[in-house]
């Protein structure tokens, strides 16, 4: 067979490609119709693995054999080939071809083969774990050849950044002989002046590609350095190899900016810094003088290093700019790298003067160093720019002397998810995704096209690893989580293939007689094709006559082609009558308004009556043909209205016996709105003016939802509930139970629980007949989330929380958040079985829904947003040279009435390395996996015992990899695995969420909301939850705001979100896929706000507006189209709120709590969580 061309990945300029590894795949394949199977057969012909490539034959052990010596053998064991420039193909698909004798294993695009021997234990060299020898005189941190004198690497320069080591990195590995993924490390501790080797001096270039960027902190003798290139981007490729450029310059961060988003205008100092990099004081108070305690509104200052962990790290750093300082921040003298040495004379000293030890430095330390900062404001710190709002949670700081302008550690040197993000991206910017690829998913951030030709799409189904442990032992020694997220009915990309209908008749889709799997393609046809063995159970069943298909040559079966549901990973199987309980209609929709005196006053019934009009008729979108709605009110009775189009004016019909609840219309409740239209539309125009003097405070809620409830019994469908205030009337009363001092008790679980059995008992009996309920809830106080939520929460519905509703300022979004959860993809009567193979099962499910029985998730009704957590556990041993399966099957019932069974399939490989489970992990869908799991855990821990297992899971998962697959490494070292290593930052980001962060300023309810959000979020909708998208919006420039070739408009960079990434004089936007705040410095340019406000001064703009006016200029079009299209990839409405700096204080703190990377939310910054993380590794290494 030739052998195809080799393709290449090309990132953005300066930016080196990165491959993203293939699956492992223990078995090897004859040709590409057949593949190995355990059993009397020994072969699937017609599965998908037909298109996988072929692998090399086996060697010792099970293992791909390396070539001979004579077939360009490398002294440590990779095929190698000096010649070579790049990777390329050999005959053998997944062979791989070497970069030269002595080239370190794992540079891009070549991945060694794997060798029994090494597995599990060190190499018997004294070299360290996964590392090649080094020539006796070859110094770390250059780049040599053995015989060749040290010297200057071609192109790298010294960092611009003021005393920053310019200093190249030494050879970096992504895998190790042992088939773990080797630890990525920097260059270790620098050498003295006496070792004759001047830093950063002339080293010989490298043959062969270039190293790969770091992601380890390396810590040696106690001196932490962030590597050149941590938190560069990831090594993830859609191809199984990719060319390398011969440098790796293009994935260092520049000390000064990094790569992670544009940088500020010209001229314009860093957020809250004067010229020099010095931190700015308050107005009127020369910068060195004591700084009175910060002021509610301003931000803690930094602290000193974290109680208890020892020897503070030293930091590369970038040391303030003096005049005299050459621009790369080197004194005159001095060579890079070498930083201020005793006995040397620093800027401004005498001769003959010792420079002073800076507050804050330990013994041993050098000056301009700081050590780590932990959480708490200290005295002795200037503060930023006045009018920089902190977190909440942070009180006033006592005053202090001033310390002298420190330096501190460059946040670019940390893992960015920006990097990563954007490396991803590239990848599929032009290439679409294949399902049976056997690679790890695109990024949940990626905008991406999925091919499914065997395996599902990964919108609909994300693995936490996609190589499974063949043991429980090796799994719990991960540490990583095993599970899947499952979002049934999510929206498939616009230029994706819509999945197919499958009608099998009366009788239904072919399944198993024993685990009752539904067909797919991974079942093997035997005898003849009269039988099939289960892929999932791997029991023999018979083929029924009428599905009887001969089979090929190959053992494929004939019509192979006219079967999707034997090609497809997600199919659609229409239900006969034996899987529908009921006669299957039109879903029905209820609207149900709280007509009490908060109601009218709020203007909440105008906005209501105004969404209303716009979803049914005004709007551009509205709901499926066919469906049919009613409408109620309720104060202390409840208001049915008879809707019939014969009418013409509606009647309305009150029951104010709301203790024996019933509907009093046999018809005209339930109309289709276009027939009924002239009566629906005089009921919307009368209906403020009927309850206009209404003065009643107690709504019956109980009753109200009772009534919607006995009207959709026979049908099922939706019911949508707008109310204000605490049910204090009829069925279901509740009390006031909002208690602070049970807040960081043991009694603190039972706020997040219901307090009346009313209504979980009304919720499930919704579920149970095929009825969700949306909650939309205006408190103006304490309302009891936690109780009336579960209505929403049991039924897989939807809820929404507006506190302090003002019409103005939320009107726009009430109305925007009733069309979106009434017209996306919605089915209702649901019930959902998730089904592994042999030697796995389930047993836990995390979201929002009913169960009776262990297996099946019943659920009143499920849209295209929702997703469901499922843990998996080991049942036996699995067979390494099989794979493991899934399927998720969804039983429910479209809009439109049609009885449908969804069905998922992804087949994976199992391994036993440990290495590969970590290659091959989602860390994004592990985040998301562990937010549902936490939540689930708050009904029987307090929030500080569930934070504490967050933290702990972090440090085990990363402490695993570092003991199993790095233990040779230096001791001090912070080894992150590659697929891990935004691991912490993700886990400071749940714990900074409003539905685990401490302190007594969190009401139960609005944490309780987002706990039951976080229970409902697919894995594309946690990630900007958890991490928000923030990018500038001032000085855009072509292409930014302009359609591309795609249709598509084009965003500018995103930028890390943390408050050093602010200019003062600039403009942006952030969101995380609820949300989307403006924030406008207080220097803001005049014109901008001219071109994209109308007004001339930040003080004129409205902080209330909800849309931006359409001025005719550039700059508005661009801003504009901008925003839209975050709102168009989001599927929730993002109310916009407009944030001025130090104008609107609320809007401030809410935004910089939104900063993730900076210390709020009573949590450290990013930077010191990282080192905390570290710590508490050595302190589990130690103990282990």
């Amino acid at each position: 067979m030739a052998t195809p061309p080799t393709a290449f990945n090309q990132g953005p300029p300066g930016q080196i490609p990165r491959p993203r590894p293939p699956l492992q795949q223990q078995q090897s394949a004859p040709n590409l119709s057949q593949r190995r199977f355990p059993g009397p057969q020994g072969v699937l012909p017609n599965s998908p693995a037909m298109f996988r490539p072929q692998r090399p034959a086996p060697g010792p052990g099970g293992f791909a054999a390396a070539p001979a010596p004579g077939q360009g053998s490398s002294p440590n064991g990779v095929p190698g080939n000096p010649a070579m420039a790049f990777n390329a193909r050999s005959q053998s698909q997944d062979s791989f071809r070497p970069m030269g004798a002595g080239q370190p294993i794992g540079q891009p695009g070549a991945r060694p083969q794997l060798h029994q021997q090494d597995s599990f234990r060190q190499n018997a060299s004294p070299q360290p774990f996964g590392q090649q020898p080094r020539p006796a005189m070859q110094q770390q941190g250059s780049f040599t050849q053995p015989g060749q004198p040290l010297g200057p690497r071609p192109g790298l320069q010294p960092s611009p950044s003021p005393g920053l080591a310019a200093r190249p990195g030494p050879d970096l590995q992504t895998s190790a002989p042992n088939g773990f993924p080797a630890p990525l490390q920097s260059a270790q501790s620098q050498p003295s002046l006496g070792s004759g080797v001047p830093l950063g001096g002339p080293p010989a270039q490298q043959p062969g590609p270039a190293s790969l960027s770091t992601s380890s902190l390396t810590n040696d003798m106690g001196n932490m350095q962030i590597g050149p290139g941590a938190g560069a981007r990831s090594a993830r490729s859609r191809r199984q190899y990719a060319k390398s450029p011969a440098t790796s310059t293009g994935d260092l961060y520049s000390p000064a900016g990094g790569t992670s988003g544009p940088t500020p205008a010209a001229g314009a100092q860093p957020y809250g810094q004067q010229p020099g990099g010095v931190p700015m004081g308050r107005p009127g108070m020369p910068v060195g003088l004591g700084q009175p305690a910060p002021m509610y509104g301003q931000p803690p200052a930094p602290a000193f290093p974290i109680p208890g962990a020892g020897q503070p790290p030293v930091f590369l750093q970038q040391q303030q700019s003096f005049s005299g300082m050459q621009p790369s921040g080197v004194q005159p003298g001095m060579q890079p790298g070498m930083g201020f040495q005793p006995g040397m004379q620093q800027p401004g000293m005498q001769p003959g003067m010792q420079p002073a030890m800076q507050p804050g430095m330990q013994p041993g330390m050098q000056p301009g160093f700081q050590p780590p900062m932990q959480q708490g404001s200290q005295p002795g710190f200037q503060q930023p720019q006045p009018g920089f709002q902190p977190a909440m949670g942070h009180g006033p700081g006592p005053a202090g002397p001033a310390a002298p302008a420190r330096s501190r550690i460059d946040p670019n040197q940390v893992p960015s998810p920006i990097t990563v993000q954007e490396a991803d991206q590239a990848l599929y910017e032009d290439a679409p995704f294949s399902t049976m690829s056997k690679s790890v998913p695109p990024l949940p951030s990626t905008t991406f096209k999925a091919i499914d030709d065997g395996n599902c799409n990964p919108r609909f189904i994300r693995l936490t690893t996609y190589n499974i442990p063949c043991t429980e032992e090796l799994s719990n020694t991960t540490s990583i989580p095993l599970g899947l997220i499952v979002q049934p009915l999510a929206e498939l990309a616009p230029d994706e293939e819509p999945i197919e209908l499958v009608d099998f008749g009366e009788k239904g889709p072919v399944r198993c007689t024993r685990c009752k799997a539904y067909v797919n393609p991974y079942f093997l046809w035997t005898d003849g094709g009269r039988k099939f063995v289960c892929n999932l159970c791997s029991i023999e069943n018979e083929v029924p006559p009428e599905y009887f298909m001969n089979l090929d040559m190959s053992g494929r079966r004939m019509d192979l082609m006219r079967r999707p549901e034997l090609r497809k990973g997600t199919i659609d199987f229409a239900a006969p009558k034996g899987y529908c309980q009921r006669d299957p209609k039109p879903a029905s929709y209820v609207i149900a308004i709280d007509v009490t005196w908060n109601s009218i006053q709020s203007g909440l019934l105008k906005q209501v009556v105004e969404g209303i009009r716009e979803l049914l008729y005004t709007g551009p979108k509205s709901i499926p043909a066919g469906t049919k709605i009613g409408i109620i009110t309720f104060d202390k009775a409840v208001h049915f209205y008879n809707l019939s189009p014969g009418l013409d004016q509606p009647q309305m019909l009150i029951v104010s016996d709301i203790g024996d609840m019933f509907v009093p219309l046999n018809a005209g409740f339930l109309v289709d709105p276009h027939e009924s239209r002239a009566v629906i539309e005089n009921l919307l125009d009368t209906l403020t003016t009927i309850f206009e003097g209404n003065r009643t405070h107690e709504p019956a809620l109980g009753a109200a939802v009772q009534a919607a409830h006995a009207a959709l019994k026979g049908t099922g469908g939706k019911i949508s509930v707008f109310h204000t205030m605490l049910p204090t009337f009829g069925p279901g009363l509740l009390k006031n139970r909002e208690d602070a001092k049970l807040f960081g008790t043991e009694k603190e679980r039972t706020l997040y629980e219901p307090q009346e059995y009313f209504w979980p008992k009304l919720g499930q009996d919704c579920a149970a007949d095929g009825v969700s309920i949306d909650m939309f809830l205006f408190p103006t106080s304490y309302i009891d989330v936690a109780t009336i939520g579960s209505l929403s929460a049991l039924t897989g519905g939807e809820l929404y929380v507006y506190p302090n509703f003002d019409a103005g300022r939320d009107g726009l979004r009430v109305a925007k958040d009733l069309i979106t959860s009434l017209t996306r993809t919605f089915g209702f009567d649901a019930l959902l079985r998730v089904r592994v193979s042999n030697g796995l099962k389930v047993t836990d499910h995390f979201g929002n829904f009913y169960m009776k029985n262990v297996t099946d998730v019943e659920m009143g009704g499920i849209d295209s947003t929702k997703a469901i957590g499922v843990g998996i556990k080991h049942d036996g041993k699995l067979d390494e040279k099989r794979e493991s399966a899934f399927q998720a099957a969804l039983l429910y019932t479209t809009a439109t009435g049609e009885r449908r069974i969804r069905v998922h399939n992804i087949s994976v490989s199992n391994t036993s390395l440990l290495g590969n489970v970590f290659r091959y992990a989602d860390m994004d869908t592990t985040a998301c996996y562990l937010c549902k799991a936490a939540v689930a855990q708050t009904v029987n821990s307090t929030l500080k015992q569930v934070r504490e297992r967050l933290a702990e899971k972090c440090v085990k998962v990363l402490a695993a990899y570092r003991k199993h697959a790095a233990s040779s490494s230096s001791p001090g070292q912070l080894i992150l695995p590659e697929s891990y290593k935004l691991f912490a930052l993700y886990t400071l980001c749940i714990l900074k969420l409003k539905a685990f962060r401490g302190g007594p300023d969190m009401p139960t309810d609005i944490r309780v909301y987002n706990m039951r959000m976080l229970k409902a979020l697919g894995v594309t909708e946690s990630v900007p939850f958890l991490y928000p998208r923030m990018m500038q919006l001032h000085d855009l420039v072509s292409p930014y705001g302009e359609i591309d070739q795609k249709g598509l408009v084009k965003l500018p960079p995103s930028i890390r979100v943390s408050a050093e990434r602010l200019n003062p004089a600039g403009a942006y936007v952030l969101e995380n896929g609820q949300q989307m705040i403006i924030w406008l410095g207080r220097g803001i340019p005049g014109t901008f706000l001219k071109e994209v406000f109308g007004v001339d001064t930040l003080e004129a703009v409205d902080s209330k507006l909800k849309v931006l006016p359409a001025l005719e200029n550039p700059t508005s079009n661009r801003v504009r189209m901008i925003l839209s299209r975050i709102q168009q990839e989001r599927p929730r409405y993002l109310y916009l709120q407009i944030v001025r700096q130090q104008m609107d204080q609320f809007g401030d703190i809410e935004f910089h709590n939104l900063l993730v990377e900076d210390q709020n939310s009573d949590n450290l910054g990013y930077v010191d969580y990282l080192i905390n993380v570290h710590r508490q590794i050595q302190m589990e290494l130690s103990s282990s």
